[in-house]
């Protein structure tokens, strides 16, 4: 019978500092669970069983290990950040099967905290879609296998949502965080420019960002410390934040389902009865964000194919590449996004935070979207996805937090977006609407 697993990262922490665990029971009780059920979720892509066991006794070895922060915690990883010893293949046949040579910078910062790396995550090709599959394999929804874990960060959310880790390392460049926490019902929180360092490898001209997958505010919290080399963030300063809440798409023509507009409505609601200021009120989205979207998303792509072999490449990346190549230029300038910021910011001069669906409707199902066409999967990924990248482009923190539930069963959510430095102050309201309305943290696979 598991004792860890399914525990969070701040109590399996606490219980290896305090010795009433071992971090070798402990990884090896999540490695058992791996074993048991990835194959009908296929969150990773490799698992690092000998070299995770042996990592855990170095924890326990550590001179200063009543002082970490994730002593002991597996975490999972996804598979476009080095991990020392381990190939990064971005999903892709056409990247190098070699072994790093040095962790990225985050995965440093979390190996020095206590944490064991257990494997690495499926990623759709190039982390470019918002579902993750590929040649190397299929991430599923644990909560609805019929349906994808979305992406690109699909396999380190079905890792965390399966309890086969309590925390899993991802990253955002267009919502790859937001929109597989949405579905798998995690917290994550992609922070803002310059919170967590890019370290090595692409960051799609500064869009994108690393940050958690959790199953409760306090981990993320706790991760996300730990991500930016700082103290535990804590409570932001005293205030009542405005809040507004927007139900309309940014995009054109793209509607928001009834399911994920009542998620904001409640959360709206359980935020008024806590004493918050709310309004519904819309950002002054511009027409043309749909193409500034869809230049950056392309020209991001297509930097990242530059080197390799494109004979080797999936149909899909192909001619998204292609589609960008001629933006990267002017994508690079980052003249756009700065037009963009300077839209917005009156609105966030007048109101601290923002409250939107997280998704316009649920994940696409789970297969071989890699073999489909691009305009399929570009319809696919913007039909229920629009309203993530707005905040990629402007680089502003924004956070995905469960809220309810789809009819299916599987978790919904929303967004909290906010300005710059805003992070604790997105956490604290991610914290008040999970003691309010608390969600079941993993899915129920056993």
């Amino acid at each position: 019978m598991n004792t860890w697993a399914g525990r969070t990262a701040a109590e399996i922490s606490a219980a290896v500092r305090e010795k009433r665990v071992t971090p070798r029971e402990v990884v090896a009780e999540h490695l058992a669970r791996i074993e048991r059920l990835d194959g009908r979720v296929g969150a990773f892509r490799t698992v690092r069983a000998e070299a995770a066991l042996a990592e855990a006794d170095e924890v326990a070895a550590r001179g200063d290990f009543a002082e970490l922060p994730l002593a002991g915690v597996p975490v999972a990883v996804k598979d476009n950040l080095a991990v020392r010893g381990e190939s990064t293949r971005i999903g892709s046949a056409a990247t190098p099967d070699t072994p790093a040579a040095q962790d990225h910078v985050t995965v440093a910062r979390l190996r020095a905290a206590g944490a064991v790396v257990v494997g690495l995550t499926h990623v759709p090709e190039l982390c470019v879609f918002g579902t993750t599959d590929g040649v190397l394999g299929i991430a599923r929804n644990p909560w609805d296998p019929a349906r994808s874990a979305g992406g690109s960060s699909g396999g380190s959310a079905a890792a965390v949502a399966a309890g086969m880790v309590p925390i899993a390392l991802g990253n955002d460049g267009m919502g790859s965080l937001r929109i597989p926490a949405a579905n798998c019902g995690l917290v994550t929180i992609k922070p803002g420019r310059g919170v967590v360092p890019a370290g090595e490898g692409s960051t799609w001209f500064g869009m994108a960002e690393h940050g958690p997958l959790a199953t409760t505010v306090e981990d993320a919290r706790l991760m996300l410390s730990v991500l930016a080399g700082t103290a535990p963030a804590t409570r932001s300063e005293p205030g009542t934040p405005r809040i507004a809440v927007s139900l309309r798409s940014p995009l054109a023509g793209v509607t928001v389902s009834r399911p994920y507009a009542a998620a904001a409505r409640d959360a709206a609601g359980l935020l008024m009865r806590a004493g918050y200021q709310v309004r519904r009120a819309d950002p002054p989205y511009p027409v043309s964000l749909a193409a500034t979207s869809l230049i950056h998303w392309t020209a991001g792509a297509a930097a990242d194919a530059q080197p390799l072999d494109p004979r080797l490449l999936t149909r899909r990346t192909r001619v998204h590449a292609r589609v960008g190549r001629p933006f990267i230029d002017a994508v690079r300038s980052g003249a756009s996004r700065e037009k963009l910021r300077r839209r917005l910011e009156p609105f966030f001069t007048e109101y601290d935070v923002l409250l939107t669906p997280a998704l316009a409707r649920r994940s696409p199902k789970a297969g071989p979207w890699h073999e489909r066409g691009w305009l399929s999967n570009l319809l696919a990924n913007t039909n229920y996805s629009p309203l993530t990248p707005p905040w990629n482009l402007t680089g502003w923190p924004a956070m995905a937090v469960p809220c309810g539930t789809l009819p299916s069963g599987a978790p919904c959510a929303v967004q909290l977006v906010g300005r710059p430095g805003s992070e604790s102050q997105l956490l604290d309201l991610a914290g008040r609407l999970e003691e309010r309305n608390p969600w079941q943290r993993t899915a129920p696979m056993d």
